[in-house]
């Protein structure tokens, strides 16, 4: 069983910054993957980053070089710093931890970039 707690989050003016961060609990060893998705209102859920166990590291489109995921092992937390931020970066954001073929995600939190 993994568990997996978010923070971070909120309301920012475009352009602006924010962060979020993951903190996961439980069997944690079977992890390979962190990251974030995001989900806006009427549309599917997407990739916002990934991050392996080795510091392999995937982004979205959309915020390539605008955010940043790191992830600190000793920890078991994974962070995600995002820069110049966008009205359409607005959504739930869901942590993500894959183990094999079997996904966990967080609760969510909200994420709202105004113009």
């Amino acid at each position: 069983q993994v568990e997996l707690v978010e923070s971070g989050g909120g309301l920012v003016q475009a352009g602006g910054s924010l962060s979020v961060s993951c903190a996961a609990s439980g069997s944690i060893f079977s992890i390979k993957f962190m990251g974030w998705y995001r989900q806006a209102p009427g549309k599917q859920r997407e990739l916002v980053a990934t991050i392996g166990s080795g510091g392999s590291t995937l982004y979205g489109d959309s915020v390539k070089g605008r955010f940043t995921i790191s992830r600190d092992n000793a920890k078991n937390t994974v962070h995600l710093q995002m820069n110049n931020l966008k009205p359409e970066d607005t959504g739930a954001y869901y942590c993500n931890a894959r183990m094999g073929l079997t996904d966990i995600w967080g609760q969510g939190t909200q994420v709202t970039v105004s113009s």
